[in-house]
């Protein structure tokens, strides 16, 4: 076909190989096999990938003379800027089958990383996806952002680096026309906690629910207390479902005040706050918050989001950018 997409006489072809396959090397040549190995080649020709499961025993053998299975050439291998070669990476072929279905080349590098880096199975890995968290997090960074989004993946160096816009919480199964508590909200979080902790991202370890710290002879409650080892530093967040009100803000203010003044150690970073909300209001937080306040809100939302509508956001905002 010599590179193109498809011939005439491809379907057919690929038809009679796949029975003289089978009938050579056993199971896992059908037809619609051969497309998708076909098609992992075309994507894949210029990078050198590996593929985690181990082929069949009989095609190990037929191949022994050949390359090492589940590499491509060393000729093959794409060169970056700097003038090295890309890094390998190795994922299960149920894995790169969902992955070639990509067509956004920078989308689907960043889920490459992100899913060999953080040991994704196929299921998180179409869940990730369909959550959009790609489109999620280049909306909160800049034009250099997105592009080190694509070739390196989700890196955090830096608290602004932890936020999404919005988090997807679909997995707690609340119903969103349903009337919840605040309370609720929180225990169908600490029942789905292996889940949060995926969804709020890397380096994060849970401490507790409704820390108790008191303060002038009061008691106060922290909704949920994490720390991220990545920037070794406290992350509060507490949940709204309610408006978004100034208050919520100054009580944030408070927590992260009194944990980077009589918790956080001497070498840890400054603690950063997030209010978790059903609809956050930017002129609030604006008029609310000094700038450099370590605080942040966030959208919730209990279900998944309209991947097109996230796309056409990033294409609209990358039209801006532009300007």
């Amino acid at each position: 076909q010599q590179g193109a997409e498809r011939a005439e006489y491809g379907k057919a072809l690929l038809k009679e190989l796949s029975a003289e396959l089978t009938d050579e090397f056993g199971r896992g040549f059908s037809r619609s096999n051969l497309e998708y190995m076909r098609k992992f080649y075309l994507t894949y020709q210029d990078r050198t990938v590996q593929i985690s499961q181990v082929p069949p025993a009989q095609f190990l053998s037929a191949k022994k003379s050949q390359m090492p299975s589940g590499k491509l050439p060393e000729s093959r291998k794409s060169q970056t800027p700097s003038g090295k070669s890309d890094s390998p990476f190795a994922l299960g072929w149920s894995q790169y089958v969902f992955l070639i279905a990509i067509d956004n080349a920078d989308e689907r590098r960043f889920y490459e990383i992100e899913a060999a880096t953080n040991s994704w199975s196929l299921q998180e890995l179409k869940r990730q996806f369909s959550s959009g968290l790609y489109e999620r997090l280049a909306l909160s960074r800049d034009k250099d952002g997105v592009k080190q989004l694509a070739a390196e993946g989700q890196l955090v160096t830096r608290p602004e680096d932890l936020l999404k816009e919005p988090y997807v919480l679909e997995f707690l199964g609340l119903d969103e026309k349903a009337r919840y508590s605040e309370s609720e909200l929180e225990s169908a979080i600490i029942d789905k906690l292996e889940h949060f902790l995926l969804e709020l991202g890397k380096g994060f370890l849970f401490e507790a629910r409704q820390k108790r710290f008191t303060f002038d002879e009061e008691h106060f409650f922290v909704d949920l207390v994490f720390f991220n080892r990545l920037l070794r530093c406290y992350v509060l967040i507490d949940l709204k479902i309610g408006k978004l009100s100034h208050g919520d803000l100054g009580q944030m203010q408070m927590y992260v005040n009194y944990f980077d003044r009589f918790v956080k150690l001497e070498d840890e970073a400054p603690t950063v706050g997030i209010v978790l909300c059903k609809k956050k209001q930017d002129a609030l937080v604006e008029i609310t918050l000094p700038k450099d306040a370590n605080i942040h809100t966030r959208e919730y939302q209990l279900y998944l989001p309209d991947k097109e509508l996230l796309r056409r956001k990033l294409a609209e905002w990358g039209d801006e950018v532009a300007e």
